[in-house]
């Protein structure tokens, strides 16, 4: 397992990816994003996650110029959201989440959902010419890096159809309970590195009897203990939080390890901190 927040997964490409991510996810554009994203980088992370439907990337790149962090030490990833997709419109949308990151590069680009109920008759079509523009992004140094968010095998394996380069990553919802195998099984053949949303459960985890208890049993907190059965199980996860005292406490997960009793626990307890929905009924 890995040892620091600085350790990294090497992706398909050979590019390296910090092992836990720093997650923008419901921070509102502003000084508190800003300011959160600058505490996370002073903390020691190393990989910030954004997207543009947040609506937060001018705060994200505010907050890394307000660091100190060089951007060439920092993984830096957005998202193509619902709204856009086609060859030309996936390069111009990137170049407009470059601007507002106030970055000339992308460490990870990825398409946000599989199934944008705009596209929704043609999705395989419009995946397959969006795909084609990050292979260009990608072969003209515009982003290091590309992949997919929310894709499960199906929408994977239309995707490979057409590809010349297979995704780097999949970023989909993974916590205790929540561990969908079949998709998991199919990235890890392709050696597609699996990221984490939502390890908490979208904070489901916190009241969780079972996670509490073993948490307790190793003097740590839950959040601790679900980031640690994530990196044990190979996932890449991206906590988020808007305090500065829970973003350094996330990172302190290198220092215990799990018994395989506890991790078998935690793996098994079905829906106790929800089940990610059927991304091709998301009405969006």
């Amino acid at each position: 397992m890995m040892s620091s927040i600085s350790d990294c997964y090497t992706l398909l490409n050979g590019v390296k990816i910090p092992c836990v991510g720093y997650g923008t996810w419901q921070i509102q554009n502003g000084v508190v994003c800003e300011t959160s994203v600058a505490e996370a980088l002073r903390a020691g992370y190393r990989h910030i996650d954004t997207a543009a439907a947040y609506g937060n990337e001018e705060s994200v790149g505010a907050g890394i110029k307000r660091s100190g962090v060089s951007r060439n030490d920092i993984f830096l990833t957005t998202k193509l959201w619902n709204n856009t997709r086609g060859y030309d419109e996936a390069i111009a949308a990137c170049e407009d989440s470059m601007q507002r990151l106030g970055t000339d590069y992308l460490d990870l680009f990825l398409i946000h959902w599989p199934n944008p109920l705009k596209f929704r008759a043609v999705w395989k079509e419009k995946n397959a010419g969006t795909w084609r523009a990050f292979e260009r992004l990608l072969q003209d140094g515009k982003v290091r890096s590309i992949g997919v968010s929310n894709f499960c095998t199906r929408h994977l394996e239309a995707l490979l159809e057409s590809a010349s380069v297979n995704p780097h990553v999949n970023q989909i919802r993974i916590c205790p309970g929540d561990i969908d195998g079949d998709t998991i099984g199919f990235c890890r053949n392709l050696n597609i590195q699996l990221e984490a949303y939502s390890p908490f459960g979208s904070g489901k985890a916190f009241g969780s009897g079972a996670i509490k208890e073993i948490a307790a049993k190793y003097n740590k907190t839950a959040a601790q203990v679900c980031l640690n059965w994530s990196l044990h199980n190979g996932f890449l996860p991206l906590p988020k939080s808007a305090s500065p005292e829970r973003i350094k406490e996330n990172t302190g997960i290198f220092d215990f390890r799990l018994e395989q009793s506890d991790i078998n626990l935690l793996t098994a307890m079905e829906g106790e901190c929800g089940i990610q929905g059927n991304p091709d009924e998301k009405p969006f």
